[in-house]
């Protein structure tokens, strides 16, 4: 009967050895962040993984091809990709920019010129964001709008060249974020993080769920408050959410708000009633063109355009806190500010 126990004890302290040393296999899964400045904003990475070796790689490639791609597309870096096609007109560039401006250029014909990559001369002599912004006069304006066209480019696919139009200049500030975004995903994917978010001052892309298996929750900003005042939540994974707002860059004279979402049609800031337009997307580049497109178009019209692509949602706000969403995002989106009022 001794021998019986010391054998049952034995048996115990073994099993209960297996079990401490299969828990000590077990990596904590820990929290990473990195914050930047890149492309014209805040960039924030913040990332989930038992292993700090790999994210800590993961995070510093992530902002390495971030950077890069600032320095191939941003109109404010004088060697950029596409400031030399500004300045020469004709280029040939990498295949990354070359994807941009390609899908660019699908954008604005969806929008049927409302969202338009050769926007640029329109967006210099206005200087929205900058510390030179001011009201250009009716000859300027008049002047840069005959220049915008994305029908006069012309892309070689065979050889990676791009060809403007006469004087034509191009400005990737309204996509490049969200490919951005993209891009910095694909590098923390490869590096096996499988829980995380990505903001580029304030457009949010979230990689797979939360750590605790739920939903990400991505506050919506008030558009008539700060930046940390939320009007609603947005639930899902592997979503971009991306919005455009006339409370995100701007200038006042004479008690008069110029913002930076510009429409073609009039040369000055939309005149929309919307105020803030967000897109639902997988992908960031498709939500980054489309919100700005929206904002120009407006309630109708803009809801009209999104329920036509696939796998694409918005959500409207307008000057008197009415919410518009586009059906498919119903069920996925929460008004926590009761001064807001859905009307779909």
């Amino acid at each position: 009967m001794k021998n019986l126990k010391k054998y049952i004890l034995l048996i115990i302290s073994l099993l209960m050895l297996v079990l401490s040393l299969g828990g000590c296999g077990k990596k904590e899964v820990k929290q990473y962040t990195k914050t930047f400045i890149a492309l014209g904003t805040a960039i924030n990475f913040n990332i989930f993984s038992h292993n700090e070796k790999e994210a800590q790689l993961a995070l510093e490639e992530g902002v390495k091809k971030v950077k890069e791609i600032e320095n191939k597309m941003s109109v404010n870096i004088k060697q950029s990709e596409i400031s030399t096609l500004n300045t020469n007109g004709q280029s040939k560039v990498s295949d990354e920019t070359f994807y941009v401006i390609k899908n660019g250029l699908k954008y604005s014909k969806i929008a049927k010129g409302k969202f338009d990559i050769t926007v640029e001369p329109l967006v210099r002599i206005w200087g929205i964001g900058t510390d030179h912004a001011r009201i250009p006069n009716n000859n300027e304006i008049s002047n840069a709008k005959k220049l915008i066209n994305y029908n006069n480019v012309s892309l070689d696919e065979k050889n990676n060249k791009v060809t403007l139009g006469r004087s034509q200049q191009m400005d990737l500030g309204a996509i490049a974020k969200g490919y951005a975004a993209d891009e910095a995903k694909k590098v923390f994917l490869k590096h096996n993080i499988k829980s995380g978010t990505i903001n580029l001052g304030g457009n949010v892309m979230t990689i797979g769920n939360k750590v605790d298996g739920s939903e990400w929750k991505i506050g919506m900003q008030n558009p008539f408050g700060t930046r940390d005042d939320c009007m609603g939540i947005v639930y899902g994974k592997n979503l971009s959410v991306v919005t455009s707002g006339n409370y995100e860059r701007y200038f006042e004279k004479d008690g008069v708000r110029y913002h930076h979402i510009l429409d073609i049609d009039t040369g000055y800031p939309s005149k929309s009633e919307v105020i803030s337009a967000t897109i639902i997307s997988e992908n960031g580049i498709d939500g980054d063109a489309l919100s700005t497109t929206v904002y120009i178009l407006g309630v109708e019209k803009g809801l009209e355009l999104i329920e036509e692509l696939k796998g694409i949602d918005a959500i409207l706000i307008t000057k008197d806190r009415k919410v518009y969403v586009t059906k498919n995002i119903k069920n996925k989106f929460q008004i926590i500010d009761e001064s807001f009022k859905l009307e779909n």
